[in-house]
């Protein structure tokens, strides 16, 4: 069944209302009908079967039921990634999205060939989140993971300070700590605990 995340304001009493792109996709992708069902995700994470009841400027659903499902993680995974070449940006955000991470943050790493232009950020950042809602609607996630705009190191690690758990990418630990393993330190982590994950070259 295709699933759709839904603005919290197109959700009146029994009835939610589908437009833009979704409108699309449904209508001309999926060729879906009156009486046919989708899921609707609420921001809230609430899940709910609705059948099409109307299909004109929008698309006008009534909610069948609500399902009882629990799709994220039990902990909050944030994760830091040094801006990559190419499309590999994509790649991580949407394989990331798909396992349940809550969040990302790009930043300019030291070695970072890559450096994303201010005039174009913003389309760059409106590509990622499509790619999330893409990604999210795929593996029937209940909530969007948010997409943060460049950062600092300053902000980085101002960030870090409302984290549980830190884990940062670097080749030498297993030098330094061989006797030090990954899983130690995953058994540490708790159910509801906020974790950050920095991954790429130090920050400039």
């Amino acid at each position: 069944m295709q699933y759709y995340f839904v603005d919290k304001n197109q959700w009146q009493g029994d009835q939610v209302t589908i437009t833009g792109d979704d409108y699309h996709h449904i209508v001309n992708v999926m060729r879906k009908k009156v009486d046919d069902h989708v899921i609707c995700s609420h921001p809230e994470g609430k899940q709910a079967i609705c059948q099409i009841t109307a299909v004109d400027d929008d698309i006008t659903l009534r909610i069948i039921d609500y399902l009882d499902a629990t799709t994220e993680l039990p902990i909050d995974v944030t994760i830091v990634q040094g801006l990559p070449k190419g499309d590999k940006l994509d790649w991580i955000v949407q394989k990331a999205t798909e396992l349940g991470a809550r969040s990302f943050v790009p930043f300019n790493a030291v070695r970072s060939i890559v450096k994303w232009d201010k005039k174009k950020e913003g389309k760059k950042l409106d590509r990622l989140r499509k790619i999330v809602k893409e990604a999210s609607e795929q593996s029937h996630r209940q909530i969007l993971p948010e997409i943060h705009s460049v950062q600092t190191l300053a902000n980085v690690v101002e960030l870090s300070q409302g984290y549980d758990h830190l884990f940062m990418a670097y080749e030498e630990t297993t030098r330094e700590l061989a006797s030090a393993k990954l899983s130690h330190r995953f058994k540490r982590i708790q159910p509801g605990d906020r974790v950050l994950i920095v991954i790429g070259q130090k920050v400039a």
